[in-house]
This record gives structure tokens, sequence and C-alpha cells, in this order.
């Protein structure tokens, strides 16, 4: 018997371009109805796709804040998401439902 080994999956891996950090962020607006740390999780994906570092320096937010208020746990102001999302060239907007 053979044994297989898996890296783990990792949803950054995957994000390469514009069209699809924005597809993702909004397929996860969509599905995080009752759960912004479900959004501020997918906000980290994305700034972990696009390099953690350089997003703490373009916000003034130091890169281990960053971490945590983008992780599972975190509750990240609405500033902070602000911030983030502009340094990421990405514009959050509104539409009827």
């Amino acid at each position: 018997m053979t044994t297989e080994t898996f890296t783990p999956y990792d949803s950054a891996d995957y994000l390469k371009t514009d069209a699809d950090i924005a597809a993702y962020l909004d397929a996860a607006l969509e599905e995080s109805t009752d759960d912004p740390a479900f959004f501020a999780h997918a906000l980290g994906v994305i700034a972990r796709a696009r390099n953690m570092s350089r997003l703490a320096s373009e916000t003034g937010i130091t890169r281990e804040g960053l971490y945590k208020a983008l992780s599972d746990e975190g509750n990240p102001s609405f500033m902070t998401v602000l911030k983030v999302t502009r340094a990421l060239g990405l514009r959050l907007s509104v539409s009827p439902v």
C-alpha cells in the first residue's frame, strides 16, 4: 500500500489576479451575512496572498495587528477594513438585496 501525503489547502495560493480577489471577496460577503468574522478571515486570506508586510506598511497597521484583526477570531474596526481594502486596490460597494 502506498502512502500519499497532502499539503494543506490554502485559498491564498489561488488568488493571483485582481479579478480572482474581487470574486473571492464578493463570495465571502455573500456567504457571511450573519458572521462578520467570516468576512474578516476572507480579507486576511487576500492580505496573505498580496503580502502582509507590504500591506502593513501601506495601511500603517503593524503586521501582527493585521494578522490578529484579520484572523478567524479577529474583530477589525470598520476603519481597518477600509484601510485594508483601499491598500489592496479594492472598493466596497452596496447594492439592493
